[in-house]
């Protein structure tokens, strides 16, 4: 079976060849950072009319690329949603057109489930159940996975996720966008503790978080940097500040991803999301250990990311989630007619739809 992805849920468009027997054989994607770079931010419009212009092209390069043609292909998935309404309409048109064309069936696919899945790309695979991060621009949650389309949100951010905290704490210190990225970087080069950031939300009873009041944090100490150095921000404070910020994020998903593998009981972690690339992360949840109890000895917890380049969106994810879905009979695939897009779309919903 010869599944071909389509993501297009936001500023990345990703087309991608998933076979269920030889794997992923073809991954195109293209990236608009360098457009909304200019405007300090994702401009939805240009970004669907991106989308348009990508698509065929990106699909041709996946073909060609697998060594597949058109007739070749077993089932179209596509993003409906979450995401910005257009951008996802984009991705939707195309891959219901194209299936038509074709004569094959459609599948809709919830891009965070694409994210949630996107570790069993990698060469070691995690084992059902897990506890899943999902941890990106637009969402930071736990999750309880115990198969395919068997889902439960155990807790999530009540304000921004953590890589929209990482993003806006970067345009504070006057980052280039898209600037989480780039503070993580600085990040290597500050000093530890030089700065005491809080921890929100740390030792609330619950897989909860917030991430609003350490942005707020942060400005007040950027501005009074600024103000102890004449309205200028030195290199080294700027670098200082970004490692307490990350520090600061790092210790609440680490802490909370350890409440929620005692909370379930499973001792596997998988980690997904543009956040998932984060040096600092990856380091402390890969050696995450837990106890039961003060003197009980500690348990080793096995931890997977998904591979960097799967970390931001991308077609594999959407392609594989799909054929997941068909080979699990999670969810037939439905002739090309009338569709539409979920641009708010609950991914613990999916277990009631499943």
């Amino acid at each position: 079976m010869l599944v071909l992805g389509i993501e297009s849920s936001c500023d990345e468009t990703g087309v991608a060849l998933y076979c269920s027997k030889r794997g992923l054989i073809g991954n195109a994607l293209h990236t608009q950072m360098a457009m909304h770079a200019e405007y300090g931010g994702v401009v939805p419009e240009l970004a669907s009319r991106d989308h348009i212009r990508r698509l065929v092209p990106l699909t041709q390069a996946c073909l060609a690329e697998a060594g597949a043609a058109y007739g070749d292909i077993d089932a179209v998935a596509y993003t409906q949603g979450p995401g910005l309404g257009g951008a996802l309409l984009a991705g939707a048109s195309y891959a219901n057109a194209l299936a038509f064309a074709l004569g094959k069936p459609v599948l809709p696919v919830h891009h965070l489930e694409g994210h949630l899945l996107s570790p069993l790309l990698a060469d070691e695979r995690p084992e059902f159940p897990f506890v899943a991060l999902l941890v990106s621009g637009g969402h930071t949650q736990f999750m309880a996975v115990r198969g395919i389309g068997d889902y439960t949100l155990l807790g999530e951010s009540v304000d921004d996720a953590a890589g929209e905290a990482f993003d806006k704490t970067a345009k504070l210190l006057g980052l280039p966008y898209p600037g989480g990225a780039k503070l993580s970087e600085l990040a290597r080069l500050g000093t530890p503790d030089a700065f005491s950031f809080p921890r929100p939300m740390l030792h609330s009873h619950d897989l909860q978080m917030s991430f609003s009041g350490l942005k707020t944090a942060v400005l007040t100490a950027v501005e009074k940097a600024r103000a102890a150095h004449g309205g200028s921000l030195p290199n080294s404070v700027r670098n200082d500040i970004c490692r307490a910020f990350q520090d600061a994020v790092c210790d609440v998903l680490v802490h909370k991803a350890r409440r929620a593998l005692l909370q379930t009981g499973y001792r596997t972690l998988v980690v997904a999301g543009g956040v998932g690339a984060n040096w600092k992360l990856r380091a402390e949840l890969g050696s995450l250990k837990v106890k039961t109890a003060p003197k009980a000895p500690a348990e080793a917890v096995r931890t997977f990311f998904p591979p960097l380049p799967l970390c931001t969106d991308n077609g594999a994810m959407i392609a594989f989630a799909g054929a997941m879905r068909l080979q699990h009979q999670v969810q037939a695939a439905q002739p090309a007619a009338a569709f539409n897009v979920r641009p708010r779309w609950p991914l613990d919903e999916l277990v009631q739809t499943a």
